[in-house]
Parts: C-alpha cells; structure tokens; sequence
C-alpha cells in the first residue's frame, strides 16, 4: 500500500471550499445584495470596501482596481513612469512586480534578496539608484514585510516615490505599521488564493495623498472626468461590485485566519525542529519581528525537486514559487542581466518549496505533512 493510500484524505495546498462552507451564508447575502440592486460597476459597495481597506491598512484613500496585476500597472502610471525611467525593484517575485515596469517603458533595476527572508535586501538598493531612478519598487513576499525602515530613508535621501506590491502581505507589519500604508502607495491583491480573495481578479491602491487618489480614481475609468472627457489616457481598471461585496463580507474573519495561519506555521516550526534535520535538507521559514500573516509557508531544501515529486506522489498539495528569477526569464534577456549575478535569488528559485498553511488545515493534516517530508529526507 503506497503511502499516499495509509495517509487517507489528501492534504491540498490550499482549501477554498472549506474557507466557503464558513461564510456562505454571508458571501451569498453580499451576492444577492448586488444582484437585487442591479449595480455591477463601481458604486456604494465598492466605495464601502475602500475605505474598510484603507483603514486596514492605515492609509486614507482606497482605490478599488481589477487585479493587483493592474493596482501596480496604475501606480506606475499616476506617477508618470515611462521610457528611459529605472525603478529599483526584486528578482525574486511573481511576475507583476516588475511586468508592471516594463509595460510603460520603463526599466526594472534588480538587485538581490536577503537569504533568508527572500525580500529585497535593502543594503543594496542604493548601489541601484542612478539619476533615471523614479521609484523604489519593494515586494512583501510570502506575507512578511521587507525592511521598510531602510528602504524609506533611501527614498527620502534620494527623493523617490515607493510603491509597496502587498499582494501577499495584507494584515502584515513592520514596526507596527501596515503593509500598504507606509509607501507613497500600496498594492494589494485579491486573487482567490490570497489570504483576502475574491470570487475572481480583483485588486486595490492604498495612498494617503489626496492627489494620487484622485488620479487612480479617474485614470481607472479610461482616465475620464466628467464621463468621455479624458484629462489623461487611464485603462479599465474597475472593481466589479460583487467582488467588493464578497471581499467586504469575508474581511471581517480576516484577522481571524490570520491568527490560525500563523498558529499553522508556529506548528510546522515546532515539529520540523523537533525532527532536528540538517540545515541543508531543511530550513524553515525566518520570521523577523513585526507581523508576519504567511500568505505561504515556505521550506528550503536542495532536495526540493524530488521532494516535491515525492509529496505530489501521496498526496500532499505544495508549489513551487518561483522556479525563475525574473532576471534569468526570455522577456527581459534585453535587459542584460546573467545567471550567477543575483545568486540569493538564484538559489531561492531552486529549493523553496511552498506547503500547506492555509486557516482550515488541522493539526493531524499538519502531522501528516511533516511526516511525509521528514520521512522522505531522512533517507537523502
């Protein structure tokens, strides 16, 4: 009998239907909300989830957007980023973060991350900054806030914007401050897998200044204002209502599936210790102070390819994020970076692994993860 047969159930990655059978009654309430008033686009609801939002994560403004993809593209733009601008940003993130950049023009200056918390090493972001430089770009990867306070005194010394792509990080703090709020703007998503997801796309600009709000405001509706008089070229950036009305239903438990996450990861910690594998078959995840909210929880091993075939084999749900820098990926080969020249990065895209940490998964599931990786390592 295969393992996977004696371990039972199967253990996913991630569990959106246990999350469902929570709220339903409320998320379908927020549905039918929308669906009686017949107002799809914009309106009350979105405004409602806004301002919740930006309260959250302790900014004035919220500026409801279609995707965290766009959140970051917008950004970008009400800042006027183009050809021939640099902005300084990580390798080591999911596409958009330095997607965004390119799109207008513009170019991604990477530079490494720290070996531990794979963000963006801030004690290198300043070798970065050259005279084209028009924003510092940091990403709060797996849900832990990069080292803000440094990256910020770079900013002020060299009078650049910085745009925080939260997406992974909502909830999460650094020296008691929001991920979001402590940029010129915050990006947020809303992806279904995110620890705040909608029913589909769906994402948010954060800002506490008056005129970049109102900008985000006019340039997500084709940069309209008054309706088809157009003071800048904008896009379709628009939050459908239903999602801003299902995010507003799930929020108020937000906290509360942040708190099981990290009780989640607290568990994997205790019993990966406990089992006192090698360093170089596992590291766990470093958790700096501040609030961590683990939008995943990530292992490091050089066995990482095998034991994710392995864990793929009985039933044990993991992914992979990321398998390539995006410094080594075929769109930016232009940019003229090489393989070796951002080796933290490198090394992070070839043995993190990503396992189960979602709020839902119980302590015998967590068991049985453990089990299946530690049983597996100990024979390498």
């Amino acid at each position: 009998m295969s393992d996977k047969n004696k371990a039972g159930a199967d253990v996913p990655l991630l569990d959106l239907k246990a999350q469902f059978a929570a709220v339903e009654k409320e998320v379908r309430a927020a549905i039918d909300r929308i669906v009686e008033s017949q107002q799809f686009i914009l309106g009350p609801e979105v405004k409602a989830l806004e301002d919740e939002l930006a309260a959250y994560a302790g900014a004035a403004h919220g500026i409801g957007v279609s995707s965290g993809t766009d959140a970051l593209l917008a950004s970008l733009m009400v800042l006027g980023i183009g050809p021939e601008d640099e902005v300084v940003t990580t390798p080591y993130s999911f596409f958009a973060s330095a997607g965004g950049i390119a799109r207008l023009g513009a170019r991604p200056v990477f530079v490494d991350i720290e070996p531990n918390t794979y963000n963006i090493d801030a004690n290198l972001i300043e070798t970065a900054v050259t005279p084209r430089t028009k924003a510092i770009l940091p990403v709060h990867l797996f849900g832990q806030c990069a080292d803000m306070t440094a990256i910020l005194e770079i900013a002020v010394k060299h009078r650049l914007p910085v745009i925080e792509d939260a997406a992974q990080a909502i909830g999460a703090e650094h020296q008691y401050r929001r991920a979001g709020g402590m940029g010129i703007m915050g990006c947020f998503s809303f992806f279904p897998s995110k620890n705040l997801g909608a029913f589909g796309d769906g994402g948010m600009v954060v800002t506490s200044d008056d005129g970049l709000a109102e900008k985000l405001q006019i340039l997500r509706v084709q940069g309209a204002k008054p309706k088809y008089h157009h003071s800048m070229i904008g896009g379709n950036f628009r939050l459908d209502a239903i999602q801003a009305a299902i995010l507003r239903a799930k929020l108020g438990h937000l906290d509360e599936w942040t708190a099981k996450r990290q009780e989640n990861a607290r568990l994997y910690d205790e019993k990966f210790a406990a089992a006192d594998l090698a360093p170089e078959l596992l590291t766990t995840p470093t958790q700096r102070p501040g609030r961590h909210i683990f939008n995943q929880y990530v292992v490091r091993t050089r066995e990482r390819n095998t034991l994710m075939a392995h864990l793929n084999d009985v039933g044990v749900g993991c992914a992979i994020y990321y398998p390539a820098p995006l410094h080594l990926q075929a769109c930016f080969a232009n940019l003229g970076y090489r393989e070796g020249q951002f080796p933290n990065a490198e090394t992070a895209a070839r043995e993190i692994l990503a396992i189960p940490i979602y709020p839902e998964l119980t302590e015998a599931q967590i068991d049985t993860v453990v089990d299946r990786i530690v049983r597996f390592l100990n024979t390498r």
